[in-house]
């Protein structure tokens, strides 16, 4: 793990941090290059948005930020998703306990 990754990734957990809302958790996910379909969903995993944002525990919704981080910096566009998330105001987050 690089050091850029692991200090985004406790930041996004920090002040009981889960994801961006859905709005901002898809303009992330848009920022990702090389997605592509794999099998019937995609790689990356798409954003547990819409109807999963229901369906899906607060440790699900970490873990998949979480992959998006990890893809960004396999890509090379970590900057990028640093800088948008450390953008984010507290109320563009999903909190533990909303």
């Amino acid at each position: 793990m690089s050091n850029l990754r692991d200090e985004l990734t406790e930041y996004c957990k920090s002040n009981n941090r889960v994801c961006p809302l859905p709005d901002y958790w898809m303009k992330l996910y848009e920022m990702l290059p090389g997605k592509k379909r794999k099998g019937s969903g995609w790689e990356p995993s798409l954003p547990l948005i819409l109807g999963a944002w229901w369906e899906t525990s607060s440790i699900e919704k970490i873990i998949r930020l979480s992959e998006h981080i990890e893809w960004a910096e396999k890509l090379n566009v970590l900057d990028k998703v640093s800088n948008f998330l450390y953008s984010l105001s507290e109320d563009q987050w999903f909190h533990i306990g909303d």
